[in-house]
C-alpha cells in the first residue's frame, strides 16, 4: 500500500465518531472485542466491522493471549497523519496572523456611518 493509500485509510478510519472513541479506549490499554462493545449501543458484530476498519489502516493491532485477543493501539499512523498535517500549520498560522492583523486595524478605525446599500437592477 502507498504512502497515499495509508494516510487515505488512517482518515477515513476516523472519519467515525465510534472508531475515534474505540481507539481513545485502546489508548488506555487493550482491550477485547467484548470490553471495546461495552459502552456502546451497538452489537459486537458492528464493532467488529469497525475494528476491522481499524486495523485496516494499521492503527490497531491484535495480540494473541492464549484464547484472548485483545486489540492494541498503533501508534505510527497517528504519527504519519500528524505529520501530513504539521506540514500546513505554517499556512494556517500564517493565514491567522493576517486575520489577527485585519480585526486589530478594524479595532482601531473610527466607528463610521455604514456605506448605503446597493440595488441591483434586474437583468444586470
Amino acid at each position: 500500500m502507498s504512502a497515499s493509500a495509508h494516510l487515505d485509510a488512517t482518515f477515513l478510519a476516523l472519519a467515525d465518531p465510534t472508531r475515534r472513541a474505540i481507539l481513545a479506549r485502546l489508548a488506555q490499554g487493550d482491550a477485547s472485542v467484548a470490553e471495546l462493545a461495552e459502552p456502546f449501543d451497538i452489537s459486537q458484530p458492528a464493532i467488529s466491522k469497525h475494528l476491522k476498519i481499524l486495523e485496516r489502516a494499521r492503527l490497531v493491532s491484535v495480540a494473541r493471549e492464549g484464547q484472548r485477543r485483545p486489540r492494541r493501539i498503533e501508534a505510527a499512523p497517528l504519527a504519519e497523519a500528524s505529520g501530513w498535517l504539521e506540514r500546513y500549520r505554517d499556512i494556517w498560522e500564517a493565514n491567522f496572523a493576517r486575520l489577527d492583523a485585519l480585526l486589530d486595524e478594524l479595532q482601531r478605525r473610527p466607528a463610521t456611518a455604514a456605506p448605503a446599500k446597493r440595488r441591483r437592477r434586474r437583468g444586470t
